[in-house]
């Protein structure tokens, strides 16, 4: 039992330690190329001889035209100076430094070895051998210390992948120091109470590739329990996500492109619910086109969210009144039938006095629909 306990409060560090693969950044980064020109990029949350983040951003220096580029590790990191080497060419190996706490700021990535070309052997000859380059941080390399704190107010944008259990402290850090950036996050959270108001003022929304299924390293000893999210190459561990958002304050395309809207309205198929005065919307693909009161729709519609075609009112957790209210707790269940709780949930009139609840539902109106 006391082992178990062990591996589970390893796991649950570990999902602090999931390391995202090249072939995600760059289908990300590909899309803010000119807003990051002539910019100061930090990755606060990356071991640079260990990140993708940090090898994509060097390779791509010059491409890219960035101003400066910094990197911090952190002491508490399982995996830092153990695995993802960003020198994973023979005969590179030996170059990274010890195991301890350091900063990379790079200001210019030459070609030293004048092939033509940027590549990891520049990147290496230029940390191995400028001095300036490469330097020990006095504290642990926790992002919210004062000494990355410091790096941060010297950036323009940040890119990373934050420690999944600090999310809401990270992203409130970010925004309270007015950067830009574009991090990964659950989708869930989105839902966060000191998330979410921050998507109704429009300082923060998704990026462009979300969802779908995207593949994480992670430490050796890490318990993966379902079969089908796991997998090992060449003696790696990965486990899959399908829920990973790009959350971003960067402009984008996506977030202006108008949601086509088919279906019309009908008191049957859109039911309003008992306890909140929306209708029902189950698939963010069947909205109405005609209804000008508020909805309920999923939370996946803040992937598709426009806000020159829709204003969120708010999260089903905030507005629901309890159903204490309208009826007895027998008459009122979840999904699958069981009796729940009526407080914060909303709930739909199914008939015999009977109400089943929904998941969690974003509360939206179209804009210029009729009051």
């Amino acid at each position: 039992m006391a082992g178990n306990e062990t591996l589970s409060a390893r796991n649950r560090d570990a999902m602090d330690e999931w390391y995202t693969q090249l072939t995600d950044v760059e289908a990300e980064l590909r899309h803010y190329r000119e807003q990051l020109r002539g910019k100061v990029v930090f990755c606060n949350c990356d071991d640079p001889y260990e990140s993708n983040f940090f090898k994509y951003f060097a390779m791509n220096f010059n491409h890219l035209g960035l101003k400066k580029l910094i990197a911090t590790s952190y002491a508490g990191s399982p995996i830092t100076g153990e695995q993802l080497p960003l020198f994973d060419v023979e005969g590179l190996r030996d170059t990274r430094p010890p195991r301890d706490v350091y900063k990379v700021e790079i200001r210019e990535v030459p070609d030293l070895n004048e092939d033509g070309a940027i590549d990891l052997f520049d990147v290496e000859h230029l940390l191995r051998h400028d001095a300036n380059v490469v330097t020990s941080l006095q504290g642990d390399g926790d992002f919210r210390s004062d000494e990355c704190v410091q790096l941060l107010d010297e950036c323009d944008v940040v890119v990373t992948n934050p420690p999944f259990s600090l999310f809401r402290e990270y992203i409130n850090l970010l925004i309270g120091h007015g950067k830009q950036f574009l991090v990964l996050g659950d989708q869930n959270g989105a839902k966060y109470s000191s998330i979410f108001p921050h998507i109704i003022a429009n300082r923060l929304w998704f990026g462009y590739n979300n969802g779908g299924t995207k593949w994480f390293r992670v430490p050796d000893d890490y318990e993966i329990k379902t079969e089908s999210r796991k997998k090992v190459v060449d003696g790696v561990k990965y486990q899959s996500m399908g829920r990973i958002y790009w959350y971003t304050n960067l402009e984008t395309a996506k977030r202006h492109e108008e949601l086509p809207l088919y279906k019309r309205y009908s008191p049957e198929e859109y039911p309003t619910y008992t306890n909140y005065p929306a209708i029902e919307v189950g698939k963010v693909a069947e909205i109405p086109y005609d209804y000008d009161g508020e909805m309920g729709v999923p939370i996946t519609f803040l992937d598709k969210y426009n806000p020159d075609q829709f204003e969120i009112i708010g999260i089903s957790t905030q507005l629901a009144e309890p159903m204490s209210k309208y009826a007895a707790k027998e008459d009122y269940a979840s999904k699958k039938g069981n009796v729940v709780g009526g407080t914060g949930k909303l709930f739909i009139p199914i008939g015999n006095g009977k109400h089943e609840g929904v998941y969690e539902r974003i509360v939206i109106k179209r804009i210029g629909a009729r009051s």
